[in-house]
């Protein structure tokens, strides 16, 4: 893998716009109730508040129970899930994939936050959270090395992610998304606890299907083979069904919050973060 743009991204950094780990004290900033390193506020109390946290002072002004909020420093764990299934294979989609999922690591390394990257196609093949520049480049020498094969099941595998994640962190899907709409949608809810950015990847083939006349496919996850005949009417179905598609990934994910990126497989890895730096969730 070329990491010469990791220059370029040496401006950006991680902004997290909803929540953040409160597992662990970090380099990022998080409100809480307790104590903290500066006082930013006062709110009622309520029951099951901790009752060393009343500001007897106001108190004796209000005769009403306050308790301080605190601003503490909270760690941010990157999670990124990265498609490694047959279909990645097409036209370089896991090439890209694989670089935007090393320039997301490389951002947590620059804020020296942890980072962990999961390979996933049937099955979730979870990495192991980890921080600093050499373990960046273990991580880039086992992603160089491995081939997109067998089938894919999102909803499976955000399932698996669901079960061994408990602390809110920020989670990046990094995925072609081809597969049963319901499942996908379904996937999304389950990782929308998170902090979520979920990037598509196709080939300008998959978005816009060019070819007519006689043609054989063969499935990238199964390896079955079909010999049929694509007519401009096939073709117009194909480009209306893709869009439904596309446009309801972005729906759901809009539903719940999360980032949505669509890139095709000419785009530049440094245009694609540059993208997602003017959506907000990046910033310099």
């Amino acid at each position: 893998m070329d990491t010469e743009f990791f220059k370029e991204l040496e401006r950006f950094s991680l902004l997290v716009r909803k929540r953040v780990s409160t597992a662990h004290i970090g380099s990022r900033r998080s409100i809480r109730f307790g104590h903290g390193i500066s006082p930013v506020g006062y709110r009622e109390y309520r029951k099951g508040d901790d009752f060393k946290l009343v500001d007897w002072k106001v108190y004796a002004r209000t005769e009403r129970l306050y308790v301080r909020e605190h601003e503490e420093e909270r760690s941010l764990l990157v999670h990124i899930i990265l498609d490694s299934s047959g279909s990645m294979g097409f036209d370089n989609k896991f090439e890209l994939a694989s670089k935007i999922a090393a320039g997301f690591a490389f951002m947590a390394t620059q804020e020296n936050e942890k980072f962990s990257v999961s390979l996933f196609g049937e099955e979730l093949r979870a990495g192991e959270p980890v921080r600093g520049v050499g373990n960046l480049l273990k991580v880039i020498e086992f992603i160089d090395n491995v081939e997109p094969k067998r089938a894919t099941d999102i909803l499976k595998v955000a399932d698996q992610f669901d079960r061994m994640i408990s602390t809110t962190s920020l989670v990046v899907l990094i995925s072609d998304m081809l597969d049963d709409l319901e499942k996908v949608e379904t996937a999304i809810y389950r990782l929308s606890r998170h902090d979520l950015i979920v990037v598509q990847i196709l080939s300008p083939e998959e978005r816009d299907l060019k070819i007519l006349g006689d043609v054989r496919f063969i499935d990238m996850e199964s390896g079955e083979s079909i010999i049929t005949r694509i007519s401009q009417r096939m073709r117009d179905d194909y480009t209306s069904k893709i869009e439904r598609h596309n446009s309801r990934i972005s729906e759901i994910c809009d539903s719940v919050g999360a980032g949505r990126f669509l890139f095709d497989t000419r785009t530049e890895v440094f245009d694609a973060f540059f993208e997602i730096l003017k959506s907000g969730i990046l910033k310099v």
